[in-house]
């Protein structure tokens, strides 16, 4: 057993507990247990809101661009111990080193987004609203902030949110995954290192009991989630209830729809990596294929067949060049092996399963699988799987496709792949999904737009990063000012009008 002990970061330095509960922590390529993290009650929580809630005035009164400043360092630090991280992601996540640059990369736009505090919280102004009264708007910081992320970003989804929230003037406590813990300390110290004050980003480790402290306190004016629809649903309304405003993103069943006049090489590699990158576990993978007309859908699956079964798979730190990693723990591989057998059970054809496909080691993995005629009806169609599974459902033609995408209970995002410019002009326009890709896979959008699905792949009218994240982690102040002069006008018993 590892004697490694991961705790929290609280008020600018690393914090633990010897009488925690502990979980442990794996690397899911090998199975070894590599170290356990405490589990924070509720005690060890309020601790970590308390250290926000002291630093918030200094922090709320700092200038914005002495605010950026910190930001630009910090950002020059994240570069500068870049492979650290990525190998951190890879060693405790499973994904291959490549697509941990990948996430790390798109989290570091985020703060680059950031680092541009002095526009991005500008006011507005009108001059002489009426008669010597002007009128103008202020954007000021919410408060204490905090922020519940999933296993499968430990850099990115936090990233989304808390260089944000404090460039807002906003100070933060992150609760992570206790799945992969260790990224999101090393982003907090090096957010100390960056010149953030003592306790303006805090992060605690822990359970439902640490979430449900921050949901309940009322020095937390505002919660971002991102994870699964119930959960997501369970955070929103019992956070509204408490009166603070939530964001919570929530799960995904993303489609991509091949059209017949569709580039096929471009499909299938998309399909492949959309698919199967990060075995599956982004909540802008591609879940399901609709290809319309039969002939398509044949094409289609022949040529990802050989792909599937030669997918290269193994621990992404020991070996160059992988598409696949592990899944993140025994657990969750248990769970994605459910959804195979119960596929087949369902009567999908499986084309390739990847229970059978033999894999050294002692690690989490599973071979891709791909299925083929699979029916709106079989729950492998109607839930997130969150895993290297690949659903081929048959449309006759392209309204059909379009109502099942628009059917689904979520609406995260997805794609059509298609030549003709006025079918994929339609498709942005009447699909249900909050993030469309026209011959793009996963369409993420850049850190200077927003992140956010519709329907139940979201809780909550404002989506993370970019303008939706300035929204969401500042109040707007409308002020009407006028200067008296030395002779009063007399008292006004009407609403006041300007004239």
């Amino acid at each position: 057993m590892t004697n490694v002990r991961i705790g929290h970061y609280i008020n600018g330095r690393s914090v633990t507990d010897s009488t925690a509960q502990t979980q442990t922590v794996t690397n899911p390529a090998t199975g070894q247990i590599t170290a356990r993290v405490e589990m924070a009650d509720k005690a060890g929580t309020e601790q970590a809101i308390a250290a926000a809630d002291a630093a918030l005035p200094g922090w709320q009164d700092t200038p914005p661009l002495a605010r950026a400043r910190v930001m630009f360092r910090y950002k020059a630090l994240i570069e500068e111990h870049f492979e650290d991280i990525a190998s951190l992601i890879t060693r405790e996540h499973g994904k291959v080193i490549e697509d941990a640059r990948g996430e790390l990369t798109r989290g570091l736009e985020v703060v680059e987004f950031a680092c541009g505090a002095p526009q991005l919280l500008k006011g507005e102004h009108t001059p002489q609203v009426g008669r010597g009264v002007d009128g103008y708007t202020m954007l000021q910081s919410v408060g204490v902030c905090a922020g519940i992320t999933p296993f499968n970003f430990p850099a990115m989804v936090p990233m989304w949110m808390f260089p944000v929230a404090l460039i807002c003037g906003n100070t933060f406590v992150l609760k992570p995954s206790e799945k992969d813990p260790s990224v999101p300390l090393l982003l907090a110290e090096l957010m100390s290192q960056a010149g953030a004050p003592e306790g303006v980003f805090n992060v605690v480790n822990g359970g439902k009991e640490s979430v449900d402290t921050l949901l309940a306190d009322p020095r937390v004016e505002a919660i971002s989630f991102v994870g699964s629809t119930p959960v997501a649903e369970y955070i929103y309304s019992t956070g509204c209830a408490h009166g603070t405003r939530v964001q919570a993103l929530g799960g995904a069943k993303n489609h991509m729809v091949v059209m017949p006049d569709a580039d096929m090489n471009q499909a299938v590699d998309s399909l492949m990596g959309a698919g199967y990158g990060s075995a599956g576990e982004r909540c802008m993978a591609i879940s399901v294929a609709v290809a319309v007309g039969d002939e398509t859908a044949d094409t289609l699956v022949e040529s990802l067949r050989p792909r599937v079964e030669a997918l290269r798979i193994g621990d992404g730190l020991a070996e160059q060049g992988l598409e696949m990693g592990p899944l993140v723990t025994r657990e969750h591989l248990e769970k994605v092996r459910g959804y195979v057998e119960l596929g087949v059970s369902e009567g999908a054809v499986a084309v390739v399963d990847g229970r059978q496909r033999s894999l050294d080691g002692d690690g989490f993995f599973l071979g891709g699988t791909l299925f083929d005629r699979v029916e709106p009806s079989m729950r492998i169609y109607q839930e997130e799987i969150f895993g290297p599974v690949l659903c081929v459902v048959r449309a006759p033609d392209y309204e059909t496709a379009l109502a099942l995408v628009n059917q689904h209970e979520f609406g995260n995002g997805t794609a059509i792949f298609t030549r003709d410019g006025d079918t994929a002009r339609q498709f942005t326009q009447d699909v249900r999904v909050g993030m469309v890709g026209v011959n793009v896979p996963i369409p993420v959008p850049m850190a200077f737009h927003s992140f956010g699905g519709w329907k139940r792949s979201i809780f909550g009218p404002l989506n993370v990063h970019g303008p939706d994240g300035v929204r969401f982690y500042t109040r707007k102040k409308a002020v009407t000012a006028r200067w008296p002069k030395s002779v009063s006008a007399g008292s006004e018993f009407t609403m006041p009008t300007m004239k």
